[in-house]
């Protein structure tokens, strides 16, 4: 049973890290936001990025291209919060593995 939560934990963040990493190069890169895809992709990962909105600015250089410190932010936070959650799960494993012996 773990590890079915342990590989669902990590497809679940890895989509997370690779949503927010592409929405960061996007950003950086100025891509153009009415392109369907960007535009998806923006919205889609809004909700994940609005938690931790406005603790750092937006530098933006030339007015197009945009260093999304919060993206940065975000992608640290949930990689930890995976990790911490996969340390969690391996604990009680270890616990509930030595109440067995």
């Amino acid at each position: 049973m773990f590890g079915i939560l342990e590989t669902l934990i990590g497809f679940v963040i890895g989509i997370i890290e690779l949503f927010l990493g592409f929405r960061f190069v996007f950003r950086l890169l100025g891509a153009n936001a009415n392109a369907p895809f960007v535009n998806w992709l923006y919205e889609t990962t809004d909700p994940l990025i609005n938690p931790f909105r406005g603790i750092f600015p937006t530098p933006r250089i030339e007015g197009v291209f945009a260093v999304e410190f919060t993206t940065l932010l975000a992608l640290i936070v949930y990689m930890l919060a995976g990790y911490v959650l996969l340390e969690l799960i391996a604990a009680i494993r270890g616990i509930s593995s030595r109440r067995v012996l």
